[in-house]
């Protein structure tokens, strides 16, 4: 992965798990115009892992992919030589693609009034990108499939590639989301809406807070997040490390209102995700919420856990880690599900951190401001709910 906790597994991990923040002041100029110029940035160089040349074709999107694509291909030890690369292929969530290329292309155009536009820019922009050129650079000849579903985008692409698996279409399937929308343009779009927290006057960084009662909206961040999935067998065969076993996909849609999420369309997301992994909501030990910190989604998720863990929603441990590495948007799925799988295979449940003063209607087990070490722990589920109705749930399970 590449993220606003840091550019590594271990790296992020410790991070989340000590509860520290990535949200900060953005430090961009225009920014600075912003009812809220806050958001989670990645720490990213591009130039130690592209040349110029490559930097000149490359969205920050792709880069970001490719960097963190790059590093699950590296820990799955894949060397695609020894595979047939037509059984190999790529799923990628993304929700916004290159809006730094479109956003620099409009403002040379309406801003500079310039009449020039790069050749490249199209191939760039477009949301299949990032999948394309890890297509690309691994040779992969099997599907290579862009998922945009806004904020459940990368958690579909995870789901989708698992059922391509299960469906014995391909073997491995390297799978993930990559976002970068901390531009101007995206920024005050998103402002426009009034869904973005107010920053924190003493600490910005403390300025998204799910479930509290203080909380004011979600904040922006950028990065990537890739797994490799594989068929169990395939993977045994040549000795891979299994972290853990991909056993459960809820997809459902609201079909109501483009924004407004539905307790009724949640709750079926997690019941379908419990039935295709053939578990009951009893084993379920942790749930990373979708957890966006506005007032709507924190209140019906909070409902739909009830909805569908009756009794027992008051025992499984609950958090939102966007209280630290904010919202990635179509990125967000997919690094919430590893951190689910690191709390999995480390024994470590991260925090929601900021919760200051509790909603009385968000009345769950939220894990407060410190991350708990405790009972093993044996299935996780991370949500994904979406602008547009998409619902997207995923579970893992020890192997």
């Amino acid at each position: 992965m590449v993220s606003p906790l840091g550019n590594d597994v271990d790296a992020m991990f410790t991070r989340v798990t000590e509860g520290k923040s990535g949200i900060r002041r953005l430090s961009s100029p225009r920014c600075e115009m912003l009812r809220s110029p806050i958001g989670a940035p990645v720490d990213f160089d591009a130039a130690a892992h592209f040349d110029a040349v490559r930097i000149r074709m490359l969205d920050r999107v792709s880069q970001l992919a490719l960097a963190a694509a790059g590093q699950a291909i590296r820990a799955a030890k894949l060397d695609f030589s020894r595979e047939d690369v037509t059984r190999c292929g790529v799923s990628v969530g993304s929700s916004m693609g290159g809006v730094q290329t479109t956003d620099d292309a409009y403002y040379g155009l309406y801003q500079e009034r310039s009449q020039r536009v790069q050749p490249l820019n199209i191939v760039a922009a477009m949301c299949n990108a990032p999948a394309a050129w890890i297509g690309i650079d691994y040779g992969l000849a099997g599907p290579n499939l862009t998922y945009s579903t806004a904020c459940s985008s990368s958690a579909v692409a995870l789901g989708e590639a698992a059922r391509r698996i299960q469906c014995a279409d391909v073997d491995v399937m390297i799978a993930g989301g990559a976002e970068a929308p901390l531009t101007y343009g995206v920024l005050r779009a998103w402002e426009a809406m009034r869904t973005l927290a107010e920053a924190d006057s003493d600490d910005p960084s403390t300025s998204c807070r799910p479930f509290s009662q203080t909380r004011t909206g979600l904040v922006i961040g950028e990065g990537a997040a890739f797994v490799v999935l594989e068929d169990w067998e395939h993977a045994l065969l040549r000795g891979a490390e299994i972290h853990a076993e991909f056993v459960g996909y809820g997809l459902t849609s609201d079909a109501g209102h483009i924004t407004r999420p539905t307790c009724k369309g949640q709750a079926s997301a997690m019941l379908a995700a419990l039935r295709s992994s053939g578990a009951t909501a009893q084993s379920i030990d942790y749930i990373n919420a979708h957890g966006t910190a506005t007032q709507q989604n924190d209140t019906v998720e909070t409902a739909a856990i009830k909805e569908v863990f009756g009794a027992n929603a008051f025992n499984v441990p609950v958090s939102s880690t966007k209280s630290m590495h904010g919202h990635l948007l179509g990125a967000a799925g997919a690094l919430e599900f590893i951190i689910s799988v690191l709390a999995l295979t480390r024994g470590i449940i991260p925090p929601t951190m900021h919760l200051n003063a509790r909603d009385p209607t968000c009345d769950l087990d939220y894990v407060t401001d410190v991350a708990r070490r405790g009972p093993a722990i044996r299935s996780v589920m991370s949500n994904s709910f979406a602008f547009g109705g998409t619902n997207a749930v995923l579970i893992a399970s020890a192997p």
